[in-house]
């Protein structure tokens, strides 16, 4: 592909690492087929100013995911900064954001309630009974959202 990739913002709460890594190793036949980058707040150095770091990468994502959990939701950082940004770039047709339900909490009384999410009938991946089958499906949508938006 001769695009540049499409930049991807993972927003999660740090309770939930261990599956937002679980989704990166899924998500690395889309960045080997130049389809997407990643950029996770890991990739902030010391003495850099995360907060703006954050900030940064979040304006300039064109897809943005949002690893939904209870402990998410309940993260006065994930909730309140990077949520209300990226629907606010949402809604300004700026990215697309996806939720993509980790595990069972009441997402649908929440401001993202109204997008698409992933995996398929919003099932969270934890409840599937093969969670590599779950983020199969997740990076399947993710791939569909990236090539619409290549157009």
């Amino acid at each position: 592909m001769c695009l540049d990739p499409l930049s991807v913002f993972i927003s999660y709460c740090h309770t939930d690492e261990a599956l937002k890594e679980e989704l990166r190793k899924h998500l690395d036949p889309l960045k080997r087929q130049h389809l997407i980058s990643e950029w996770r707040d890991r990739k902030i150095v010391a003495g850099e100013n995360w907060g703006e770091a954050i900030s940064k990468n979040l304006e300039s994502a064109s897809i943005v995911l949002l690893l939904v959990s209870i402990d998410f939701i309940n993260s006065s950082y994930c909730y309140d900064i990077e949520l209300d940004k990226a629907l606010e770039q949402n809604d300004g047709k700026k990215c697309i954001v996806i939720p993509v339900i980790l595990r069972a909490c009441m997402w649908q009384h929440t401001p993202f309630a109204k997008l698409q999410a992933l995996p398929k009938d919003a099932k969270p991946v934890c409840a599937w009974p093969d969670r590599d089958e779950a983020f199969v499906n997740v990076v399947e949508g993710i791939k569909a959202a990236a090539e619409k938006l290549l157009g």
